[in-house]
């Protein structure tokens, strides 16, 4: 019983405090919140709005998954907007400079933003470990020099192609696209199934490996994992690697689903926002699945707003109480949880502790 309320109760607090927080917003503003909450629900139903949710979602859901791998060795992963912005753009050049067989084609244009985002995270990663860096600093740091580097390699005498007005890399053949499912409302990407395959990976890896294992004791308690024969070096280079690895697809479904080239005007922000969807699900894959599946929504759905005259950026306020609500409901749990225990401990003890009989003269 006990598991169950501290499994349901943050959320469903969660919510009833975000939406409480929402609606004050809304009112102050001087709109009411029922007609904004049917516009925007109104709005899935429109155009691609709601092909556009779930390719969002599964983009968000990646992002998302790298940076609860860091969160698992509390460690912030703040470096996965530049990780995922360099890998899209050297997977981009790689893929518009071969000509291979369809599948080999794609898989060769999938490893390489595998192993560019790695080996960007690889550089925190190892500052972390040997000379004690923070990766918050080292990474923001590495924004600002992915940013540079990506201007650099997509100029038009380097691996740039100018279209009209706009810069790009030069164009993947279909060969190297990931075909994805067309429906009436639009495309989805295809690497929505490798999002969901992620989310089974990162499952199986926490809770049916010793790595996993490992990953988290060192995250709960670095000294106690050190004592049990635990490299804490070694798990914290892991992390921020393979956090920077799953962050190095976050930008391919775009790049392989629709626009088959990586611009200077490709979508950005992904990054900041996947550690907001990583807090709202707990680090957990389905709790993040839900997570991001609401922020996308609610990105999306946001352009109806304009209909009704609310402005569209209540959304960001949406967004801000979502995260803050679950931050604040979590903890009150916990804090809840923790009194009921050491009440339960204490009165054991006191049912087992028995006054001594004076001895008898």
């Amino acid at each position: 019983m006990a598991r169950i309320r501290t499994a349901l109760l943050p959320p469903v607090l969660a919510i009833l405090f975000a939406a409480a927080l929402c609606a004050v917003a809304l009112v102050i503003s001087g709109a009411s919140p029922l007609t904004a909450l049917g516009a925007m629900v109104g709005q899935v139903g429109q155009g691609t709005t709601a092909v556009d949710i779930i390719n969002s979602a599964a983009i968000y859901y990646i992002v998302a998954l790298a940076a609860a791998i860091g969160f698992q060795m509390k460690l912030f992963n703040i470096g996965i907007e530049g990780q995922y912005r360099l890998a899209a753009c050297v997977a981009a050049i790689v893929g518009g400079a071969l000509v291979l067989p369809p599948v080999v084609h794609t898989t060769v244009i999938i490893l390489t933003g595998v192993l560019v985002g790695a080996v960007w995270a690889g550089i925190p990663a190892l500052l972390k470990a040997y000379r004690g860096v923070s990766e918050v600093i080292s990474t923001i740091m590495l924004n600002a020099v992915s940013l540079g580097l990506i201007a650099f390699l997509i100029r038009p005498d380097s691996f740039g192609v100018l279209q009209g007005n706009n810069i790009s890399t030069a164009p993947i053949e279909p060969s190297g696209q990931f075909p994805g499912i067309p429906t009436g409302a639009g495309t989805i990407f295809g690497m929505v199934f490798v999002a969901a395959a992620l989310g089974l990976g990162y499952w199986f890896l926490l809770n049916r490996t010793r790595f996993g294992f490992e990953l988290t004791a060192s995250g709960e308690s670095p000294t106690a994992a050190t004592a049990g024969g635990v490299n804490a070096k070694r798990m914290v280079i892991i992390a921020l690697v393979l956090s920077g690895a799953v962050a190095g697809l976050a930008g391919l479904p775009e790049v392989l689903g629709r626009d088959f080239a990586y611009t200077l005007t490709s979508p950005q922000g992904y990054g900041f926002t996947g550690l907001a969807v990583a807090l709202l699900g707990r680090n957990n894959p389905v709790g993040i699945a839900f997570g991001a599946v609401l922020w996308a929504f609610l990105d999306k759905s946001a352009l109806a707003l304009d209909n009704v005259g609310v402005p569209r950026d209540i959304v960001l306020i949406m967004q801000g109480s979502v995260v803050l609500s679950v931050v604040v409901a979590y903890e009150i749990v916990r804090r809840y949880e923790l009194a009921a225990e050491q009440r339960r401990v204490a009165s054991q003890l006191r049912g087992t502790t028995t006054p001594q009989k004076e001895p008898v003269a």
